[in-house]
């Protein structure tokens, strides 16, 4: 089952964020908390919004994501933060899921696009994306300014 996330989702989420970023080998790069995901979902304005896949009453995978805005476009899109699914649960259809919803809620609502990253060397997750039809953007290149 795929859902909103509720407060009560944010540890197991949070351990699945930490999962992730182990998995992509940055796990001592994690710095969120239980309190700042809290407050970024469900505070008073939330800029963030996250969705699991539950199965058995567990949270199994998320897909944390916010909008973001094409100027060629002018709508906006979804920025797909991070999408996760657990090994165990993994070829059950849960990504898809997960991914058909953030879709989904995109036409509804009249975006524009959902994008993300993918790492260059997550071999198995370009080759899911690329079996739903998505395109790498190779023309782009990611640039960042760190604030402290």
């Amino acid at each position: 089952m795929i859902r909103p996330a509720r407060p009560d989702d944010v540890p197991a989420v949070l351990a699945l964020v930490r999962e992730l970023a182990t998995y992509e080998r940055a796990a001592s790069s994690v710095v969120a908390t239980e309190a700042l995901l809290t407050e970024a979902l469900f505070g008073p304005a939330p800029a963030a919004f996250c969705h699991v896949a539950e199965v058995d009453g567990d949270v199994a995978g998320f897909a944390l994501w916010f909008l973001n805005f094409s100027t060629w476009l002018g709508r906006h899109g979804i920025w797909l933060e991070d999408l996760y699914v657990r090994p165990s649960h993994r070829g059950r259809g849960l990504g898809r899921a997960l991914l058909e919803t953030l879709t989904t809620i995109a036409a509804e609502r009249g975006y524009g696009r959902v994008e993300w990253w993918v790492l260059d060397w997550n071999e198995p997750a370009q080759a899911f994306y690329r079996s739903l039809g998505a395109e790498p953007q190779d023309d782009w290149t990611v640039w960042r300014i760190e604030v402290p």
